[in-house]
């Protein structure tokens, strides 16, 4: 029976993503006993704490055990915590070299969602893959460099490390660990149980992409707005280092640090979403969607928008459009 170690963080945090997995990790235990077999986790919840608030009040989690106590544990599940990325991190600075010696002791280690801040902050990543939120990962790759970031990846296994990509697909790493530690077969009911998508691997369909602008580069600005209020024309590199009055060497340069894409990649990724929201709201058949957004080879186009969505440009339609009949009553 492996012991199950769900840390309740100092700060807020999403409270979901603490009771889910003892949901589904409960529920496991359940399905084993209903075949007169012995659970296969020993499920707690480790804080600072014994006792800690979340939502202003809203709820109350009763730790099992606080960190100071003499144990070991054989999985630590880290939830994802809520509001300021980089405060949240200092506020669970004390789990850290618990986390590292646990490690270090043959413990595995998955972070949910924005976890990954927490889980980065031990440096057990550090040149490892890592997913979170699609939301984090701008802000993830500025504090953590040196860890190899996938934001488009829903699930990363590397030597007992884990982490998963934003919000509820949590649930996708917890079944992912199941099928690891004890059977597909009990994975796959947990999956039928809590209706989760089993066959999930990518969160990149999910992605909104809003322009890395936080930066105070006034001409790279300038030039990300351009690409996007033209997303119908055909936008070279030499035209927009002109408009930002900057060489085309130092324009890219100064274009990859301040976005963390290249001219081409942003250009894309913009034309991209563009498609994206018209396939969700108009009617336009895919190929007037392709010209609106600047391109004219259908092969290129939906080889493109499947490499940054995951699926094809009729599948995002049929999976997101505005206009899909309702359920018949």
């Amino acid at each position: 029976m492996k012991h199950v170690s769900i840390l309740v963080p100092a700060g807020d945090a999403v409270v979901g993503s603490i009771e889910g997995p003892h949901k589904v990790l409960s529920q496991v235990n359940d399905l084993m006993a209903s075949h007169g077999q012995p659970p296969a986790f020993h499920i707690e919840l480790v804080g600072l704490t014994r006792h800690k608030t979340f939502n202003g009040g809203l709820f109350t989690l009763h730790a099992h055990r606080t960190i100071d106590a003499d144990f070991r544990t054989d999985l630590i599940i880290i939830p994802a915590p809520h509001g300021d990325l980089a405060e949240a991190v200092a506020l669970n600075q004390a789990f850290l070299p618990w986390i590292v010696r646990q490690h270090q002791a043959g413990a595995e280690v998955a972070s949910l969602c924005l976890g990954a801040f927490i889980l980065a902050a031990t440096g057990l990543m550090d040149g490892k893959k890592c997913a979170t939120h699609w939301l984090g990962a701008q802000p993830f790759a500025a504090m953590y460099p040196a860890v190899h970031l996938v934001p488009e990846q829903m699930i990363t296994d590397e030597q007992g490390l884990y982490s998963s990509g934003g919000a509820y697909s949590y649930l996708n790493l917890v079944l992912y660990l199941i099928e690891k530690h004890v059977s597909r077969e009990v994975a796959v009911c947990c999956a039928k149980v809590f209706q989760i998508d089993i066959g999930r691997h990518s969160q990149s369909p999910f992605v909104i992409f809003q322009g890395q602008k936080a930066h105070d580069d006034a001409p790279i600005k300038k030039a990300q707005n351009f690409i996007e209020q033209h997303v119908s024309g055909k936008l070279s590199i030499e035209e927009l280092a002109s408009l930002s009055c900057l060489s085309r060497r130092n324009f890219e340069r100064r274009f990859k640090k301040a976005t963390g894409n290249t001219v081409a990649e942003y250009v894309q990724r913009v034309k991209i979403e563009a498609a994206k929201n018209s396939l969700e709201s108009s009617q336009d058949n895919v190929s007037e969607v392709m010209y609106s957004v600047g391109y004219s080879d259908t092969k290129a186009f939906r080889t493109l928008f499947k490499r940054i969505t995951g699926v094809s440009p009729l599948a995002y339609r049929d999976k997101y459009s505005r206009k899909a009949p309702a359920l018949a009553a």
